[in-house]
């Protein structure tokens, strides 16, 4: 496992790890930042509504955001009933994650911390396996009657799993003084709900096996405007909670030991961290599936483009950032012009890896942490 290393006066100002100092920038740059990604969100959220297997001119798509109707009715079912909740999803999800991303890499003070971490992806892994392979006993008629749901079934399963996992890491933190100690914990919760899976699958038809395997290539496209009212208040809660707890991120960059003789309640500012990383990745997971690196690629990507780690600044970017690369994400998924629907995290982790591996060949701290 990699940590980062603790920061020291003597460290050089570097925005490329969580750990790293608050830096004083001029406010232009960051201003100029988040203008541009507000900028290109925008552009973009329109173009992925207007591209797809058929192509919606752009005035139209802006006359039916805007209350009105295009000049073909086509066109208007299009827009409000596929591509809206479809860019309304990747836009959520991308915010969601990215955020999340930034709560774990600055509470666990790792460069390879993401949301999925504390295990809350295989949880909702394993509750989806539970539904699509479960069969027989009382077990397999509580998972046969979520089945018997459809989508909705795969999402409650998917948040059950995602929950329950996030209660035991809750439970443990309680006994747990390190964070690092919580990440490894976290870890291994994970990896043996994986575990779980995988010995479900083995005793899967393959017809249900398939299923599951569909549902672990994410997606943006299966969301309903039903699920969008309960999805879009689940991640705005979390990232509400994440830009309240501002300030305590702040103040956790120097490590707990510094965060406690500033007067923060180390503890209470975890467990609120946990928590909101926790709504944000087990929402985004129940209705798309793990959506792979973005919740990892982001937050270094906006930290370099900012030049500072100031929470402040840094939460509302990569907000937009992520929503950004999300949206760009979408587009990618579905070339225009044609009925082909690429896998979801086929292109999240072609575009995530190589922003990895550039992260860690650049920062030499990121490269020390990983050798020791």
């Amino acid at each position: 496992m990699a940590t980062a290393p603790t920061a020291s006066p003597d460290a050089p100002d570097t925005p490329d790890t969580p750990d790293t100092p608050v830096t004083v920038r001029p406010g232009r740059r960051r201003l100029a930042v988040v203008l541009a990604l507000a900028a290109g969100t925008a552009a973009l959220f329109v173009l992925t509504i207007a591209t797809g297997s058929h192509r919606v001119p752009v005035a139209d798509v802006v006359r039916v955001l805007f209350g009105g109707t295009a000049e073909d009715p086509r066109w208007t079912v299009i827009v409000e009933q596929v591509r809206l909740p479809r860019a309304l999803t990747a836009t959520a999800v991308g915010a969601a994650l990215a955020v999340a991303g930034v709560q774990m890499q600055t509470l666990f003070r790792n460069a390879l911390a993401d949301p999925f971490s504390l295990g809350v992806s295989s949880g909702a892994s394993m509750g989806v396996a539970a539904v699509v392979v479960g069969t027989g006993g009382v077990a397999g008629s509580f998972t046969g009657n979520l089945a018997g749901l459809g989508r909705l079934g795969v999402v409650l399963a998917a948040s059950l799993g995602a929950a329950a996992v996030l209660a035991l890491v809750l439970l443990l933190s309680r006994w747990v003084q390190s964070a690092v100690t919580l990440l490894v914990i976290g870890v291994m919760i994970g990896s043996a709900a994986t575990a779980v899976v995988g010995v479900m699958l083995v005793y899967a038809r393959p017809e249900r096996a398939q299923q599951f395997v569909m549902w672990g290539l994410g997606s943006f496209s299966a969301t309903t405007w039903p699920d969008l009212q309960v999805m879009l208040p689940v991640i705005g809660a979390g990232l509400l909670t994440a830009l309240l707890t501002a300030k305590r991120l702040n103040a956790l960059l120097l490590g707990e030991d510094y965060a406690r003789t500033m007067g923060l309640n180390v503890r209470r500012s975890r467990d609120l961290a946990l928590l909101g990383t926790s709504l944000l990745a087990g929402a985004a997971t129940a209705f798309c599936g793990p959506v792979a690196f973005l919740g990892l690629a982001v937050p270094h990507l906006t930290r370099v483009a900012l030049g500072t780690s100031d929470h402040r600044a840094l939460i509302p970017a990569s907000m937009l950032a992520g929503a950004f690369l999300a949206l760009a994400c979408a587009l990618l998924s579905q070339p225009p012009g044609t009925d082909s629907v690429l896998p979801l995290n086929a292109i999240t982790s072609l575009f995530g890896a190589p922003v990895v591996i550039a992260f860690l060949i650049r920062s030499r701290r990121g490269v020390q942490g990983v050798a020791s």
